[in-house]
């Protein structure tokens, strides 16, 4: 379950849709109605209520969908990178610690974090939608 509350037009989420979960990108919120305009199969639009909707845990997997560049360090570090957009965990594999950055921006979180969560920082600190698209 997702609060409708922490959706912003582009995140990346699962709904589950009578019994069928499929990856959806939010068009619209309504919170007001506490709905979410979900596209999935990049072509049906549908509103959704939060208690269908899932998030997609942030790991090595997701970050590399959403085209992030994956650099191991040699101290044991792994940093992805997008643009001049940089995140980097303490141990492979390990997202419970989390230090992203964008210029003089930094932030640390401790505290595993979702797709939409880290597409909200990403909006916060760049001012620029994270998508799948390469830069």
């Amino acid at each position: 379950m997702i609060k409708i509350s922490e959706l912003k037009e582009g995140d990346i989420i699962m709904v589950d849709n009578e019994g069928t979960t499929m990856e959806g990108e939010v068009l619209e919120v309504n919170n007001a109605q506490k709905l979410a305009l979900i596209e999935t199969n990049g072509q049906q639009e549908f509103w959704y209520s939060g208690d269908v909707l899932s998030p997609i845990p942030l790991n090595d997997e997701s970050l590399q969908n959403l085209s992030f560049e994956r650099h191991e360090n040699e101290d044991g570090t792994v940093k992805y990178m997008k643009g001049a957009f940089r995140l980097q965990i303490e141990k492979k594999d390990d997202f419970n610690h989390l230090s992203f950055w964008y210029r003089e921006d930094r932030r640390h979180v401790n505290e595993p974090i979702s797709v939409h969560q880290f597409q909200n920082y990403y909006l916060n600190m760049t001012k620029v939608h994270l998508t799948k698209e390469p830069i």
